[in-house]
């Protein structure tokens, strides 16, 4: 059976930058209020027109295949994860074959939210193991501003979004040492509407009943979050899953050479980080300039390691993620 490692890389944010005092000008908030709570200093947004889901996907694909000195064509398969697609249907990797004029390969939508990313990794990885692909384009993107309630209302959640992409290109290893040595999926459905968006959505209310009701403070087209509970489930199923990644190689937590938490908050990663002895230089953080980019945040903070020289051949890097479903996963990766 073959193995699959991370051949390229490539991420891209919006130059647009957006601080948190330029958002206490249109909300009831303050830098300290949110850097005391999230750790975020700053995100991007996208400037209206300028940018999609799938454009920016694109954009950070491009780079990853470069990157991996492959050619457009030599792409077998896309898996594109994404809470927030261009269109209801059809799903942005589609778009993104046709945007990079890729042959007509297979292309799958994720839709698992911040764990999307890591989703994505363990299909693309038993794609690759099982021999049916040696090369397969995953990516992470969301343009969460086109969707926020930027007023004091919504800021327990606005001030936490930012817009972005990161892709990966997952080769053929012949070398079963290197590469993803596995990966571990979990959902928790019962909690499914704790950190959720309900319209609009085809089960409690149909499009006609929208369309009736036409009522402009209906917040069901604005993201919920119970912050404290994800918060509290979040720190225990990060440790779990990390852990259970860990066991299932022989390995402990003195082995990581670098752990790439999903960067929903600050705050998290820090729990994470006392709670299995690690230094600061072990653990890879950007949520300070991007805040959350959902299934974005993985690929984008992974590139930047990367092209800092924080990723070495040989390292063992630990990826996790926990978000809404509830779902969450690891991949841990000999690179």
């Amino acid at each position: 059976m073959y193995n699959s490692k991370i051949s390229g890389l490539g991420y891209f944010v919006p130059d647009n930058v957006v601080t948190n005092d330029d958002l206490s000008k249109i909300m009831d908030t303050n830098d300290e209020w949110i850097q005391e709570r999230t750790g975020i200093k700053e995100r991007r947004h996208v400037i209206k027109g300028e940018d999609t889901t799938s454009t920016m996907g694109v954009k950070a694909a491009r780079i990853a295949i470069e990157r991996a000195g492959l050619d457009k064509d030599e792409i077998d398969f896309i898996v594109f994860a994404t809470l927030s697609p261009d269109y209801y249907f059809p799903g942005p990797g589609v778009l993104v074959q046709r945007d990079l004029g890729i042959k007509t390969v297979g292309a799958i939508d994720i839709r698992n939210q911040c764990s999307g990313f890591v989703y994505g990794i363990s299909l693309a990885d038993q794609y690759i193991k099982s021999g049916m692909y040696r090369n397969v384009l995953v990516i992470g993107s969301e343009l969460h501003s086109a969707g926020l309630d930027m007023t004091t209302r919504g800021r327990g959640v606005s001030v936490i979004f930012g817009d972005g992409a990161g892709a990966v290109v997952l080769s053929r290893e012949e070398d079963n040492t290197k590469g993803i040595l596995s990966t571990h999926l979990h959902s928790e459905g019962a909690h499914a509407e704790e950190l959720s968006l309900i319209a609009p959505g085809m089960g409690k209310r149909w499009v006609l009943d929208i369309l009736e009701d036409n009522d402009p403070n209906d917040e069901s087209y604005y993201p919920y979050m119970n912050g404290q509970f994800v918060f509290k489930n979040a720190v225990v199923r990060f440790s779990e899953v990390i852990m259970e990644g860990l066991k299932a190689n022989n390995l402990g937590p003195a082995d990581i050479d670098l752990l790439i938490p999903h960067q929903a908050n600050l705050r998290i990663s820090q729990f994470v980080q006392k709670k299995f002895g690690l230094r600061d230089d072990q653990v890879y953080n950007n949520i300070m300039k991007y805040g959350n980019t959902t299934a974005a945040s993985i690929p984008i903070a992974l590139t930047e390691a990367w092209e800092l020289g924080k990723i070495k051949e040989g390292d063992l890097v630990v990826l996790a993620a926990f978000g809404s479903g509830f779902t969450w996963g690891s991949a841990i990766i000999r690179w």
